[in-house]
């Protein structure tokens, strides 16, 4: 259970925000299955983006997997974490494409693996 009183204000909060995407992500998902996503409100739109953005942020490549998945794991901050999470949730990296949270650790290299995206894209 999230209590502020054990994870912190700026934790719980984030943590909190980060679910209720996901729960309306979830929630949304039957209207995209039947009439798509052009039905869907700006709002909406919004929501989808940035939940599937948190769901592969949440992908982060994790020292026990390495054997699994031939990544190296990736230590992130905890202070890092919350910090990026909020910026997701506040719309900081609306405009970066969802591929580029996937699997990575840090906000950094979201942002990096983001420029690599967009070169090969202009290429």
């Amino acid at each position: 259970m999230l209590s502020p009183h054990i994870l912190g204000e700026d934790h719980y909060n984030t943590a909190r925000g980060v679910q209720k995407v996901l729960q309306n992500y979830k929630n949304l998902q039957d209207i995209i299955a039947i009439l798509g996503m052009d039905e869907l409100s700006e709002d909406d739109k919004l929501t989808v983006a940035r939940a599937r953005k948190i769901q592969r942020f949440l992908s982060q490549p994790f020292h026990v997997a390495e054997v699994f998945t031939g990544a190296p794991g990736k230590y992130v901050e905890l202070k890092e974490s919350i910090a990026s999470f909020q910026g997701v949730l506040d719309g900081k990296y609306d405009d970066l494409p969802e591929q580029s949270f996937y699997m990575v650790g840090g906000i950094d290299e979201v942002n990096a693996k983001a420029e690599k995206i967009a070169k090969e894209n202009a290429a």
